[in-house]
Formats: structure tokens, C-alpha cells, sequence
């Protein structure tokens, strides 16, 4: 599967699909969805034009994504982290994670940070196997961070 997985800058092309992913991610954890809650996703390329906004392909899919929002002097957070259901626990989020870590260093930051919500056990698993460390728990969420 690797080989065939291509991971790129997000293009305005990309909208429809990336949108659809990632809301279709929200409905798989919480069951419903507030469309209300998800405005940044109604124009991508215009919200994260400050940031790293990457989408990862397979046989021309989207399958993937994920962004790195600048959040003041030398730090940044990971946001918006999906991977199509079907293809979840075979290294794609991992692959989308490193390569926004490499953009990270790349660009002389210091440090990452991103949260999730506390009853996702297999997601706070993923981050804390990567390298990121809890820095705290607030209002249902786990909050971590990692230094570069």
C-alpha cells in the first residue's frame, strides 16, 4: 500500500473530497454531526492558507488528511487528521503525521501541539506511539504536545 500512497499539498480541487472525509470521520466517532461546529471546512484553501493543509491519495482517492496551523512563535498544532474508515490502522495517519512533523522541522519550529477527545483511546494511543506526551486533560479532551 505505501507505494501507491501519494501525500501532497492540498489544492482548492481538493475541496469536495477533503470536506466529505473529514466530516464522514466525525460522523464514524460521535455518531451525528452539527454542521455548525465545522465552518473552517467550507473553504480550505482560504481557513488554512496560513497553514500546512496536506491530502494523501490512493489510486487517485483522497484517503487522507491532515494540517499543521501555525499557533504563534516557533509552535504549531496538528488539526484535522482524518483517514477513509476503510483504510484506518494500516500506517496512512502515520505517514500523513511524519510528514507533517518533517514540515515542521523543516520550517525551524520548536514544538507541536494538538488535542482529542479523551474517549478516543485508539487515537491518544497513536499520538503518545508517535512521540507526543500529554501535557494535560481539560473539558473531555486530551491535550499534547511535541518538541522538535
Amino acid at each position: 500500500m505505501q507505494a501507491e500512497i501519494i501525500i501532497s499539498d492540498f489544492q482548492p480541487s481538493d475541496q469536495d473530497e477533503a470536506k466529505a472525509l473529514i466530516l464522514s470521520g466525525l460522523v464514524d466517532h460521535w455518531g451525528v454531526l452539527d454542521p455548525a461546529l465545522n465552518p473552517d471546512l467550507n473553504d480550505i484553501a482560504e481557513t488554512y492558507r496560513q497553514a500546512i493543509f496536506l491530502v494523501a491519495r490512493l489510486d487517485g482517492r483522497l484517503v487522507g488528511t491532515g494540517a499543521l496551523k501555525p499557533r504563534g512563535e516557533g509552535v504549531a498544532e496538528i488539526v484535522r487528521m482524518s483517514v477513509a474508515k476503510d483504510l484506518r490502522r494500516l500506517g496512512l495517519g502515520r505517514k500523513i503525521l511524519a510528514e507533517l512533523v518533517e514540515r515542521a522541522r523543516t520550517a525551524g519550529l520548536r514544538k507541536i501541539i494538538l488535542e482529542t477527545t479523551e474517549t478516543w483511546g485508539e487515537v491518544i494511543a497513536f499520538y503518545l506511539s508517535f512521540g507526543f506526551r500529554i501535557t494535560h486533560h481539560q473539558d473531555g479532551d486530551v491535550y499534547f504536545e511535541l518538541l522538535l
